[in-house]
């Protein structure tokens, strides 16, 4: 394969699983979260996205499908004022996971195609820059710019990353994908209908800035079973959040509901297994390196046809050299 061309960019990220949850946002400000989020980032599942400059308009391409380009125009704006560029973008994307269905694609997407943009426009940016940059694009898409553990407090430009990948070299996340269908409502439209609607929402914010001090303690100690714990209700408060909004409305699957009663029995039966799940049907669970085998055989018998992806704590966003178009 022949060398980037001078003005292109190609750039890999990798998704952030929020352990505590970000759900809602600021009223004021751009993509500002109103609750923290402690997340780690998912090495062996990535976004692969490649950024030319050229003419006549902004143009991007997820999967092979065109996007609608208001979705990316605050962020290019950005991106070419950080630059002092005046081309536009062309933005080729491609996901080596289900996309739009739980798997927080928005987070590893964006951070990637902020990279490459600013990358390809000539902007040598900081990875605390291009955090904040990427936050325009998606809140989630901060952290991913970031390897290992990172927090991204409630209001924050920016997220920051806490440890690098080594200092929880055990821990493994297995992401129980029971459907590659497309959600049927956009985690942007949801969070606004929540904050807007859910008698549930205020209670929400308060009681996840509430869990915070816990789940840094947990992190920082490696307690898999309080981390676990804090990021299973986590999790929980965040649905309860979508079932009393109006309308109500809920992500969940009938394998969802499986995996989840099938984590429950494995903590009962010592296998230490605790599940998270984002705005999606897709359930993730933590768990020791030394019982992988035993969530993936019984995740597998419980919930029959879903696919388990085994993902330990990754790197973050990183460009890609000496390659272009590296899917052919």
């Amino acid at each position: 394969m022949s060398s980037v061309d001078e003005g292109a960019a190609v750039f890999r990220a990798s998704p952030s699983l929020a352990l505590l949850k970000y759900w809602g946002k600021r009223p004021r400000g751009v993509n500002l979260p109103a609750t923290p989020s402690l997340a780690v980032t998912l090495g062996g599942i990535e976004t692969v996205t490649e950024a030319r400059l050229g003419e006549g308009g902004d143009r991007v391409t997820v999967d092979g499908e065109d996007q609608d380009g208001s979705r990316y125009a605050p962020l290019f704006h950005a991106i070419r004022r950080e630059a002092g560029a005046d081309a536009c973008f062309t933005v080729e994307s491609r996901n080596g996971f289900p996309a739009s269905a739980g798997l927080a694609s928005s987070s590893s997407g964006l951070a990637a195609l902020t990279c490459a943009c600013a990358a390809a426009a000539g902007a040598r940016l900081s990875a605390r820059r291009l955090s904040s940059l990427s936050r325009i694009g998606s809140a989630s898409a901060a952290r991913s710019i970031f390897g290992g553990f990172v927090l991204l407090p409630a209001g924050a430009r920016r997220a920051e990353q806490l440890y690098p990948p080594e200092h929880w070299s055990r821990l493994r996340i297995v992401a129980a994908v029971v459907t590659e269908q497309r959600k049927p409502l956009s985690s942007r439209r949801a969070m606004e209908r929540v904050r807007s609607t859910s008698p549930a929402y205020r209670s929400w914010v308060r009681t996840s800035r509430a869990l915070l001090p816990d789940a840094l303690r947990a992190l920082g100690d490696r307690d898999l079973e309080k981390l676990g714990e804090i990021g299973r209700i986590s999790a929980m408060r965040m649905h309860a959040t979508m079932l009393a909004a109006d309308p109500p409305f809920c992500y969940w699957l009938p394998a969802t509901v499986a995996v989840i009663e099938e984590c429950r029995r494995m903590r009962r039966d010592g296998v230490g297994a605790w599940e998270t799940m984002d705005a999606g049907p897709q359930v993730k669970i933590l768990c020791d390196v030394d019982d992988v085998d035993a969530v993936t055989r019984r995740v597998g018998q419980a919930a029959f046809g879903t696919d388990l992806l085994v993902c330990a704590p990754g790197q973050g966003a990183r460009r890609m050299a000496g390659v272009e178009r590296p899917w052919g």
